[in-house]
């Protein structure tokens, strides 16, 4: 049987989805350039995106889903209403990636997913296969939804849409269902001579037009690096605790962006979406998860949200955060004790010198007293 595009598009958008395309099953058009993209390391620490079954995967989607047909694409807005400029620009308080502020996306579009699906499957009155993802799996979802008509890269590697910028989610599902049509690619890129993201990363994270060296992205730094963030970097992150919207914000395109439909992604307050530093920097595991539980930045866990914040702390240099980072020299994790080493260092001068001699002759992490060592010669 073959299923009617149409009757499945206004099923998505009746489910809420903004945008959704169809494609058939086939690999991602930017395949080689991610190939290449692994080869030459810009991956960094993330090395699961390099594993040869990942790569199978891509390379051939049925590996995925077996007999697998069609992708069904679709977007979701998450657009809120703006922070205050005052607020927002505030160096006493952390910057969250505006796709956070609210409930955690995985856990409201897989529903929607799935619902749509299962309909698909009551509908077409055959026991189909599929495989839902959400920015889960070993999928090129962005070159995917490219192929369903959904937008054009952008010189920041973000899928765009013309009419609707890039803070939209994208989901898809594979199945093994045909329709009755499929969308075709629009342009490659609209981008034109316009630099604005690659000008303005704070890290200069772009080596080129369309390539991303995520080792040197503040998205990537706060979120998907487990580890320790180069010194040299630490001082180009601002107040960026988790992700960064700054190539996104400038974009022309952007003006388009509606806000969203969807009320789980509006922060309960501002300090959701820029949080005090010095609350963060005063979190436990039970403030932690009473904070943010249900959040996207529930997933990366304590640790690395207060190492975060260490950093923007360094940066925001108020003595006002002394007290909270002395504290954090005694931190069950080597990780956040060396960035608040560093982060003192920042703050106090050559005068956090004996405290970090303290420090560093009680410290019994390798990696720890390595980077706290780097102290003495900044």
């Amino acid at each position: 049987m073959v299923f009617s595009a149409d009757r499945l598009k206004n099923r998505a958008l009746e489910l809420g989805f903004n945008l959704v395309g169809l494609t058939r099953a086939q690999p991602s058009p930017q395949l080689d350039a991610y190939l290449r993209w692994v080869e030459a390391g810009m991956h960094g620490s993330m090395g699961y995106l390099a594993r040869s079954d990942r790569l199978q995967r891509r390379q051939d989607l049925n590996v995925i889903l077996p007999g697998v047909q069609s992708l069904v694409l679709v977007g979701l807005d998450y657009s809120t209403l703006p922070i205050a400029p005052d607020i927002l620009n505030d160096p006493s308080r952390g910057r969250v990636a505006g796709y956070a502020w609210g409930l955690d996306y995985h856990d409201i579009l897989t529903p929607k997913l799935e619902s749509l699906a299962e309909w698909l499957r009551a509908e077409s009155g055959q026991s189909i296969s599929h495989r839902v993802y959400v920015d889960t799996g070993a999928v090129l979802e962005r070159g995917h939804a490219h192929q369903a008509g959904m937008g054009f890269t952008g010189k920041n590697t973000m899928l765009i849409h013309p009419r609707k910028g890039s803070t939209f989610f994208i989901g898809e599902i594979f199945t093994d269902l045909e329709f009755d049509a499929y969308d075709q690619p629009g342009r490659a890129t609209m981008c034109g001579n316009c630099t604005r993201c690659l000008n303005t990363c704070p890290t200069n994270a772009f080596p080129r037009p369309h390539v991303l060296d995520a080792r040197r992205c503040i998205s990537y730094l706060t979120i998907e690096h487990k580890g320790w963030i180069p010194h040299d970097l630490r001082p180009l992150m601002g107040n960026w605790v988790y992700g960064c919207d700054v190539c996104q914000d400038v974009c022309p395109f952007q003006r388009f962006a509606l806000p969203s439909t969807e009320a789980a992604f509006y922060p309960v307050d501002a300090d959701r979406a820029v949080p005090k530093l010095v609350d963060l920097l005063a979190l436990d595991a039970h403030t932690f998860h009473q904070r943010y539980y249900g959040s996207a930045i529930f997933r990366i866990k304590r640790e690395r949200l207060v190492r975060n914040a260490c950093i923007a702390a360094g940066n925001w240099s108020s003595d006002e955060s002394v007290p909270l980072l002395e504290n954090l020299l005694h931190d069950e994790s080597p990780l956040v004790r060396g960035h608040a080493a560093w982060a003192l260092r920042q703050v106090l001068g050559r005068k956090a010198v004996p405290m970090l001699k303290t420090a560093l002759q009680r410290e019994t992490d390798a990696q720890a007293k390595a980077d706290m060592q780097l102290l003495y010669t900044e």
